[in-house]
C-alpha cells in the first residue's frame, strides 16, 4: 500500500485513480483534491524519506524536475519581500516568471495591491541574495531590504506626501497650459502672438512632464534598459510623443508650414494626461491605504508594554518582546491583556470582539484563557503567560491574514497571463494605428496621426487587471479576520461559494462537547459507584469528551480513582485496561462481542439510551457484562438555526458521527438535518468525503478535533472552529474563531460577496480596455466624425483603476 501524502490515508497503486510522477517517482493519490494539492507544492508534502534523490558530482543530493529545474529535498522557507517599482500586472508576472527559474524556489506569488512577492524556497539550493537579483533582474524592480513596521509606514507616507505636491504642482500648471490653448476665446490672451503663447505654453509643460511625471520616464528608462516594456512606457511614450513634436512646432514651425500644415502644438494634452494619472495615483493610493486597514487593527491591538509581577511580589512595566512564557502578569481594569496566557487569581469579563468578533464581554475566571489584544473590562486579575511572542493567537492571526492577502487566486491567471503580453500589443496597436491614420487618414494626417497614437497609448490600463483580484482578497481576508472568520488563501475563498455540501462533525461542532453522564444501570451486582470507579479510572488521562464526562462526575460523587495497568486504546471500539488487577472493557457493543462477552440482554438498553440521542458505554469486568454508561451531549445554542440557514441557501446539510444510527439520528433531528453518516470511524472519515466528491459534490467539511484532520484536508474546503486543537486549525482552509457555528455563514457570504467582486472588477478591467482601445484607435470616426481626446482617455485610464480598487473597498460594508 502506498500513503497518501496529502491527507495521510493508504491508497492501493494497482487500483489508485488518481497519480503523479514527480522527480522519478510516482506518488498515489486518494482524490483529485489530493492530487491537485501535492501539485501545486510538491515539496511541501515531500519528506526526505520519501524522496528519491539525485546524486551531483559535488555530492550533494537534490531533485530534478521534468524541465531540469534542480530542487532540494529538504524543508522550505517562506518569504515577504516589499518590492519597490511595480507600475502595472505585467510587472507581477515579469518578476514571477524570473524569479521560476531559480533552482530551489517552490512557488513565488506577486500582489500588485500590496507590492509584496512571498517567496517559498529551499534554503540549501538558493539564496535570499539570488531571490533579489533575479527580481531585479526582471525589470526596474527592486527588493526593499527588511525594515520595522514604523519605519515602512513614515516611508509610504512621505511618498503620498511627495505624490499630493506633485499632483497640486501639476494641476496648477496645467489649468495655465488649457488656458493658454484657450487663448482665442479669452479676451486677456486674445490678442498675444500665438508663438509667445508656445513658448509660455512649453515652459509650464516642461516641469510637469520632468518632475511632476518624473516617475513615469525614469521608469520607462529603466525598463528600457532590462529590454521590457510596462505602464510607465505607455505613459511616457504617449506623453513624450505630444510633447516632442509640441517642441517641434514651437522651436521650428517652418517644419510644418512649408508642407502647407499647421505648427499645432498639444502641451495642453501632456500637460493634462500627466496630471490626471497623477489625481488617479493619488486616489489610487489612498483607496489602497484603506484595504490593508484590517491588518493595522490587528496590528493596533498589540499593547507595548505588560506589568511583570516580580518574585518578592512587585511590579514592574517591561516592554512587550521581554515577557517570557511562565511570568506572572497583572492586568487592571481598560487595559489591554499583553499576551495569551492564563489566569491564576481574580475573575473579570473580557472584550474579544476585535479579536473574535464576539460583541458580548466574556466571563473569565481562574484556569480560563485569555488572549492577548484582548481589553479587561472591570476587575484586576493576574495571569500566567503561555505564549509570547510571534506564538500568541494574535500573532498568529496577523501572519495567517498577511499570507492570504499575498496569496493568489486561481481566477487571477487568466488576468495575469494577459497582462504578461498586454503592454508589447498595445505599443504594435498605437504603431498600427499611427500608420493608417498617417496614410489614409483625413488632412490634416500628422496631426490626427498623433492624437490617435497617444489616446492608444494613453487610455490602455494593465494596472486595473492586476489590481482586481488582489484588491478584494486583501479586503475580504481583513474583514474575515474583524468577523473571526480566519480564511488560509485565496483558493478557499474562491472555492466556498462553489460548495453544495457541508459534512459537520458531531461532538464539539454541533454540539458543545461537553458530554454529561445522565444514566447509570448496573446489571450485575455493581452499585453505580463502582461501576463509576472502574470507567473513570479506566479513562484516567484520557482527552477523549466521553473520557471528560466520565472523569467529571467520578469527581462529583468524590470517587478516588486508580492508574490503569496495560491500557490500550482500541480505535472506533473503545478501551481496554487492567484495575485492580480486573480485566476491564468499556466502549460499545462490538467491543463486548469482540471479546466473546454476551450482550443479548444489553440491547434494550442501547435502544433505551440512543433514542433520546445519547452515546452509550457498555462496562465489562473480567469477561462479564457489568453496567451501562449513558452519556448525552447537548446541542449548541444556535446549532439550530444555523443549520436551517443552510438549508435556506440551498445547501444540503449531513452530519457525520461515530455513535451509533439510532443515538445520531436522534441529534440529527434536534438540530435540523436530515442525512446522518453514522457510525464511521475516524480513520474512515475522510473516505467518507471522498464518497460524496465521487458523486459529484463539492463538500466542505466543518470539524474541531485531531480526528478530523484527514476529512479536512480531504474536503474541497475544510472549516475547522478555532477552538478546536491546533492540528485541526492547521489542516483547515479556515477557521472560525468563535465557539458557535455563526461564523460559518459569514464565511459563505463573506466569500460570495468576495467573488462577485473580483468577477465585476474582472469584468470591467476586460471591458473598458476592449471597447476603451479601439475607440481611442479611432473605429467611431468613419460614422461620427469624431475622435477620442487624449486627454478624456488619460482621465479613463486614471480613474478605471480607482473603479477597481473602490468597488473592493465596499467589502468592507459587509455585515453578518
Amino acid at each position: 500500500m502506498a500513503k497518501d501524502l496529502v491527507c495521510g490515508m493508504e491508497v492501493n497503486p494497482e487500483t489508485a485513480e488518481y497519480k503523479t510522477s514527480y522527480s522519478g517517482t510516482t506518488y498515489y493519490f486518494c482524490s483529485p483534491s489530493c492530487q491537485k494539492r501535492f501539485q501545486e507544492n510538491p515539496l511541501k508534502y515531500i519528506n526526505q524519506k520519501e524522496t528519491v534523490s539525485v546524486m551531483e558530482t559535488s555530492g550533494e543530493p537534490v531533485l530534478v524536475q521534468p524541465g531540469g529545474k534542480k530542487m532540494a529535498s529538504g524543508p522550505t522557507e517562506k518569504k515577504t519581500l516589499p518590492i519597490q517599482g511595480m507600475s502595472c500586472a505585467s510587472c507581477v508576472v515579469k518578476i514571477e516568471n524570473s524569479v521560476k527559474k531559480l533552482d530551489g524556489v517552490v512557488n513565488v506569488t506577486v500582489n500588485l495591491g500590496t507590492e509584496k512577492a512571498t517567496v517559498e524556497y529551499v534554503p540549501g539550493v538558493v539564496t535570499l541574495e539570488q531571490i533579489e537579483k533575479a527580481v531585479s533582474k526582471a525589470g526596474p524592480y527592486e527588493v526593499i531590504k527588511e525594515i520595522l513596521e514604523e519605519e515602512e509606514k513614515i516611508i509610504r507616507e512621505k511618498a503620498f506626501r511627495k505624490l499630493k505636491t506633485k499632483l497640486i504642482v501639476s494641476a496648477v500648471l496645467s489649468f495655465l497650459v488649457l488656458l493658454i490653448s484657450l487663448y482665442e476665446f479669452l479676451p486677456v490672451l486674445k490678442n498675444l502672438d500665438p508663438s509667445f503663447l508656445y513658448f509660455m505654453a512649453f515652459g509650464l509643460t516642461t516641469p510637469v512632464l520632468f518632475w511632476c511625471g518624473s516617475q513615469f520616464f525614469v521608469g520607462f528608462w529603466k525598463a528600457l534598459k532590462h529590454k521590457s516594456f510596462d505602464m510607465n512606457s505607455l505613459i511616457a511614450i504617449g506623453t513624450a510623443s505630444a510633447y516632442v513634436y509640441s517642441v517641434v512646432a514651437t522651436f521650428f514651425p517652418d517644419f510644418f508650414t512649408k508642407t502647407g500644415g499647421e505648427a499645432e502644438v498639444y502641451y495642453d494634452t501632456a500637460a493634462v494626461i500627466i496630471t490626471l494619472i497623477l489625481l488617479g495615483r493619488f486616489l489610487e493610493a489612498k483607496a489602497k491605504g484603506k484595504t490593508s486597514e484590517a491588518i493595522k487593527k490587528l496590528m493596533g491591538l498589540q499593547p507595548k508594554t505588560a506589568r511583570l509581577i516580580s518574585p518578592d511580589g512587585s511590579e514592574k512595566d517591561i516592554p512587550i518582546k521581554d515577557v517570557e512564557v511562565g511570568d506572572i502578569i497583572l492586568v487592571r481594569p481598560g487595559e489591554k491583556i499583553p499576551v495569551d496566557g492564563e489566569i491564576i487569581e481574580g475573575y473579570s469579563a473580557i472584550d474579544e470582539s476585535m479579536v473574535t468578533g464576539e460583541s458580548l464581554p466574556v466571563e473569565k475566571k481562574v484556569g480560563d484563557q485569555v488572549i492577548g489584544g484582548t481589553i479587561n473590562k472591570n476587575r484586576v486579575f493576574k495571569f500566567k503567560a503561555t505564549k509570547v511572542g510571534n506564538q500568541t493567537f494574535l500573532a498568529q492571526v496577523i501572519k495567517l491574514v498577511q499570507e492570504a492577502q499575498g496569496s493568489k487566486a486561481a481566477i487571477q491567471r487568466l488576468a495575469d497571463k494577459i497582462a504578461g503580453i498586454f503592454v508589447p500589443i498595445v505599443i504594435v496597436i498605437a504603431i498600427l494605428t499611427f500608420i493608417v491614420w498617417y496614410f489614409w487618414g483625413p488632412e490634416p494626417q500628422l496631426n490626427f496621426a498623433l492624437l490617435t497614437f497617444v489616446a492608444v497609448l494613453i487610455i490602455a490600463c494593465p494596472c486595473a487587471l492586476g489590481l482586481a483580484t488582489p484588491t478584494a482578497i486583501m479586503v475580504g481576508t481583513g474583514k474575515g479576520a474583524e468577523l473571526g472568520v480566519l480564511i488560509k488563501d485565496a483558493e478557499a475563498l474562491e472555492t466556498l461559494p462553489k460548495v453544495n455540501t457541508i459534512v459537520f462533525d458531531k461532538t464539539g461542532t454541533l454540539t458543545r462537547g461537553e458530554p454529561k453522564v445522565f444514566q447509570i444501570i448496573s446489571i450485575d451486582s455493581l452499585s453505580m459507584e463502582e461501576i463509576l470507579y472502574y470507567s473513570a479510572s479506566v479513562e484516567r488521562g484520557s482527552e477523549h469528551p466521553l473520557s471528560k464526562a466520565l472523569l467529571e462526575e467520578a469527581q462529583k460523587r468524590n470517587i478516588k480513582l486508580t492508574a490503569p495497568q496495560h491500557f490500550q486504546a482500541i480505535p472506533g471500539h473503545g478501551v481496554k485496561a487492567e484495575i485492580d488487577g480486573k480485566e476491564i472493557l468499556l466502549g460499545n457493543l462490538k467491543l463486548l462481542q469482540e471479546n466473546h462477552i454476551p450482550t443479548t440482554n444489553l440491547q434494550n438498553h442501547q435502544e433505551e439510551i440512543s433514542s433520546q440521542g445519547a452515546t452509550t458505554l457498555f462496562l465489562a469486568v473480567d469477561k462479564a457484562p457489568a453496567g451501562v454508561i449513558g452519556i448525552k451531549d447537548t446541542l449548541k445554542t444556535n446549532s439550530k438555526e444555523v443549520v436551517q440557514t443552510l438549508k435556506n441557501m440551498g445547501l444540503e446539510v449531513i452530519m457525520m458521527t461515530g455513535d451509533n444510527q439510532k443515538a445520531a439520528s436522534a441529534i440529527a433531528q434536534e438540530a435540523g438535518i436530515d442525512q446522518v453518516l453514522a457510525e464511521v470511524l475516524p480513520a474512515d472519515k475522510a473516505s467518507e468525503i471522498k464518497k460524496l466528491q465521487a458523486q459529484g459534490k463539492k463538500v466542505a467539511m466543518v470539524g474541531d478535533g485531531i480526528n478530523d484532520a484527514p476529512a479536512l484536508v480531504q474536503a474541497d474546503v475544510g472549516i475547522a472552529l478555532g477552538t478546536g486543537t491546533d492540528v485541526a486549525i492547521e489542516s483547515a482552509d479556515i477557521s472560525l474563531v468563535r465557539e458557535d457555528l455563526s461564523g460559518l455563514i459569514s464565511a459563505l457570504k463573506l466569500a460570495h460577496k468576495t467573488m462577485n467582486t473580483i468577477k465585476w472588477n474582472l469584468f470591467w478591467a476586460f471591458i473598458y480596455n476592449i471597447i476603451g482601445i479601439p475607440i481611442a484607435a479611432g473605429v467611431l470616426y468613419p460614422a461620427f466624425h469624431t475622435l477620442l481626446s487624449p486627454m478624456i482617455a488619460s482621465g479613463a485610464m486614471a480613474f478605471s483603476s480607482v473603479f477597481v480598487v473602490t468597488n473592493s473597498l465596499r467589502l468592507r460594508k459587509f455585515r453578518e
